[in-house]
């Protein structure tokens, strides 16, 4: 028994500072000193297996091996894919179907998840684990990718000369020192204990917990959040709905900005240039929206010049990353549980380009469906610019007309 611990301490000792080779070679020469029984005995202190120490064996009597080697080419277990040459060509007609020649692979409407494609392509005799197909994914280009957003449908003709019309207005009306806002309106949020997406540092193993369900009820209030983003002093004004976000509250949202931050940045300023959709409660074909403009230039003086995106490229008003964006990240993972709760956190977004937010609460009641006569259109002071009129447009105090 004393021998048996000295070879045990041998090992334990000596192994740790050897090669793979070298481990195997030394417990093969003590299986060979010890004789009968010697390899049942190391097999059992050393942990490797008989066949191992047969080969070593066999080794010690072989030509040596550079110092940098651990086994002789060739030697150790074949890659998988060269054991099946046809898995990588099985493992790509399952990721597309369409462009490889099968059409009725059994995942074509699955989503293809690593586990997923391993138990299909063991049904077609390749049997791999998981983790192997996530290593054969990488080797041929593959990679997790989300949904892109690049396909804006159909193209206006006029679109990008609308977006370059659109450049030098804003660019005019900053020369000239008049203001330039970006407006829209904001995703509608659930107000209550309802899951928001995102991630926030709390205690490990203690969420915030929220309701289950947040399935849409016309019971459940919803906070309206219409925004008004100033391009040149980076600023932002969000004014928080309870209501429908109709062209009323889409003008009262503005005109609540020109009240509270507006008159401050420009006490001089005779004109004002809005950016908005062509849809929504601002779109250029809603009555209401002008009726609304005609109503505040009436009331606040300066003449008011709007132009709008083209269908379809919403995502290039600016208000959408300059403003919107930081108010989803700052609110991130926080359930919107009041709308003192949303104004708060609204009012709190910041940039490290100096973004400042105010936002305020509107209780007021918009009603739906409201009708405007052609009456009532008639009486505005429109003035169609002479490119797209119906995109480009200036409202005028009615006063300045006989």
């Amino acid at each position: 028994m004393k021998a048996h611990d000295e070879l045990r301490q041998k090992y334990r000792l000596l192994f740790p500072h050897l090669t793979e080779r070298l481990r195997h070679l030394v417990a093969a020469t003590d299986a060979e000193q010890l004789g009968r029984g010697g390899i049942a005995l190391v097999a059992r202190l050393s942990g490797f297996s008989r066949p191992t120490l047969y080969q070593a064996m066999k080794d010690l009597r072989s030509e040596p091996l550079p110092v940098e080697r651990i086994r002789r080419p060739g030697a150790g277990r074949k890659k998988r894919v060269e054991q099946d040459p046809r898995l990588l060509q099985a493992l790509e007609r399952l990721i597309d179907p369409a462009s490889r020649g099968d059409p009725m692979s059994p995942l074509r409407w699955t989503c293809k998840s690593t586990r997923q494609l391993s138990k299909a392509l063991a049904g077609k005799g390749h049997a791999v684990s998981h983790e192997l197909v996530a290593q054969l994914l990488h080797q041929l280009g593959y990679s997790l990718q989300a949904n892109a957003k690049t396909q804006e449908g159909k193209r206006h003709p006029d679109r990008d000369a609308q977006f370059r019309y659109i450049q030098r207005q804003v660019k005019h009306f900053l020369g000239c020192g008049w203001p330039v806002i970006s407006v829209d309106t904001k995703k509608k949020e659930l107000v209550g204990n309802y899951a928001n997406p995102g991630q926030e540092w709390h205690p490990s193993g203690k969420p915030e917990e929220v309701g289950i369900h947040d399935f849409p009820d016309p019971d459940v209030p919803k906070a309206v959040p219409y925004g008004v983003y100033d391009e040149r002093h980076n600023v932002g004004w969000v004014n928080v709905g309870c209501s429908h976000d109709t062209a009323s509250f889409a003008v009262e949202s503005i005109r609540r900005w020109w009240q509270v931050m507006g008159q401050a940045l420009y006490p001089n300023a005779g004109h004002i240039l809005i950016c908005a959709d062509s849809g929504g409660s601002n779109g250029y074909r809603l009555r209401l929206w002008k009726v609304e403009l005609q109503r505040w230039v009436s009331e606040a003086g300066p003449e008011v010049t709007v132009c709008h995106f083209p269908p379809g490229t919403s995502k290039w008003n600016r208000i959408e990353h300059r403003l919107f964006s930081h108010i989803t990240m700052n609110w991130r993972g926080r359930p919107l549980v009041s709308y003192r709760v949303v104004v708060n956190l609204i009012a709190a977004t910041t940039t490290k380009k100096g973004l400042r937010v105010e936002a305020e609460l509107d209780t007021k009641e918009y009603p739906t469906k409201v009708k405007v006569s052609d009456a009532e259109m008639a009486a505005i002071h429109l003035y169609p610019h002479r490119f797209h009129g119906e995109w480009n447009y200036t409202i005028k105090q009615q006063q300045d007309e006989a």
